[in-house]
C-alpha cells in the first residue's frame, strides 16, 4: 500500500496569505517547511489513487505528484475516487478543481452529501460522470471509481468528535456540535498486502475511548496536529477561538493527543493538519523536541509511506 501526504497543514497551508507567523516567515524565505493544504493519496497498486479529502491546493498537490499524473490518453487521471472525512472548505474546496468532464466517485457520510448537493458551486461536477456514494460509519466500503471493479483498498469510517464546518454554523455553534456523520476517521487497508492498516484523522475535538479503541492496531496513524496548546491563536494574536472551540484537540496537556494517545497499540505517528501558528513546525522548539520524544513524527508534503 502506498501512502503519500499530498498536503500536511490546516487551513491557510504554510505560508498563509496573511499570516506572518514566523513558520510563515521561514517558509517565504526558504528556510522552514512551506505546506499546502490537508490531503492525503493512497494507492493498494500505484497505479489507481483514491484521495482523502480534497485540498483547495488540490492542483498544485497534483502537479507535484508525478504518480498523480494523466498517462496514456490526453483526457486521463489515475485518481478514482476522493473519500472526505468533514465538510469543512480545506477539504472539500478540491472538488472544484476536478470539473472538468472526468469520471470519478464521491464517498462521504450523508450528512457531507447533503452539504455538498445543497451547494450550488459544486453543481459544476457532472452528475452523469460523478458519482455521490453515500457511506456509514461501521460498515467497510471499496471506493472504486465509475466502472472499475476495486480499488484494492478498504475503508472503514468510525465518527470522531467534532465540530460543524465554519461556515454551516448556526447560533450556539461551539465545539463537539456537529450532527451524526459530520466528522469522521477513516481506517484503510490493502486487502492484497495482508491487511497492514492506516487510521486518518484530520480533525478531531477530543480523544475518548472511542477513538482510541477505533486507531488501535494500525500501523500507521496520521492524526490531526492543528495547535500545541488550545490557546496558541488567541496568545499569538492569529484569532479569536481556541483549538477546542475550533474543533481540534491540541498535541500538548493531560487530554492533549500526545498524552491520549500513549500506549494505543500504533505503529508510526505523524501530526498532519498543522497550523502555521504551531511551534513544532520550527526544527529547533522544544515542542517539536517534546513531541519526537514522545514518538510522533512531523509530517510533510511530499512525505511517503510504503507498506
Amino acid at each position: 500500500m502506498h501512502v503519500l501526504i499530498l498536503g500536511a497543514g490546516a487551513g491557510g497551508g504554510v505560508p498563509q496569505w496573511n499570516s506572518n507567523s514566523e513558520a510563515c516567515r521561514r517558509a517565504r524565505a526558504g528556510k522552514g517547511p512551506a505546506l499546502m493544504q490537508s490531503s492525503l493519496a493512497i494507492s493498494a497498486d500505484g497505479r489507481q489513487w483514491v484521495l482523502l479529502n480534497a485540498s483547495p491546493d488540490l492542483r498544485q498537490q497534483i502537479a507535484a505528484s508525478p504518480a498523480l499524473h494523466p498517462k496514456g490518453d490526453r483526457r486521463h487521471s489515475p485518481i478514482v475516487s476522493v473519500v472526505l472525512t468533514n465538510g469543512d472548505v480545506d477539504h472539500v474546496a478540491g472538488l472544484l478543481t476536478m470539473r472538468e468532464g472526468h469520471s470519478f466517485g464521491i464517498y462521504a457520510t450523508p450528512a457531507i452529501l447533503e452539504t455538498l448537493q445543497e451547494d450550488r458551486i459544486f453543481r459544476v461536477l457532472d452528475r452523469t460522470r460523478v458519482e455521490f456514494n453515500p457511506i456509514e460509519p461501521g460498515t467497510p466500503f471499496d471506493p472504486a471509481g465509475p466502472g472499475s471493479s476495486s480499488s484494492g483498498l478498504r475503508v472503514e469510517a468510525f465518527e470522531v468528535p467534532g465540530k460543524v464546518a465554519l461556515y454551516l454554523e448556526g447560533e450556539g455553534a461551539g465545539p463537539m456540535s456537529d450532527p451524526p456523520g459530520a466528522t469522521i476517521g477513516l481506517r484503510v487497508s490493502s486487502e492484497a498486502e495482508g491487511g497492514n492498516s492506516i487510521c486518518y484523522v484530520p480533525g478531531c475535538a477530543a480523544i475518548d475511548e472511542s477513538v482510541r479503541r477505533a486507531v488501535a492496531g494500525s500501523d500507521v496513524l496520521l492524526f490531526d496536529g492543528t495547535l500545541w496548546r488550545d490557546d496558541e491563536m488567541i496568545r499569538q494574536g492569529a484569532g479569536t477561538k481556541s483549538g477546542r472551540r475550533m474543533g481540534h484537540v491540541s498535541m500538548s496537556g493531560p487530554e492533549g493527543s500526545i498524552a491520549r494517545l500513549a500506549g494505543t497499540d500504533t505503529g508510526r505517528k505523524v501530526f498532519v493538519h498543522i497550523n502555521n501558528t504551531n511551534p513544532v513546525l520550527l526544527s529547533e522548539s522544544d515542542e517539536r523536541a517534546e513531541a519526537e520524544k514522545a514518538g510522533w513524527e512531523i509530517g510533510y508534503d511530499g512525505m511517503e509511506i510504503r507498506l
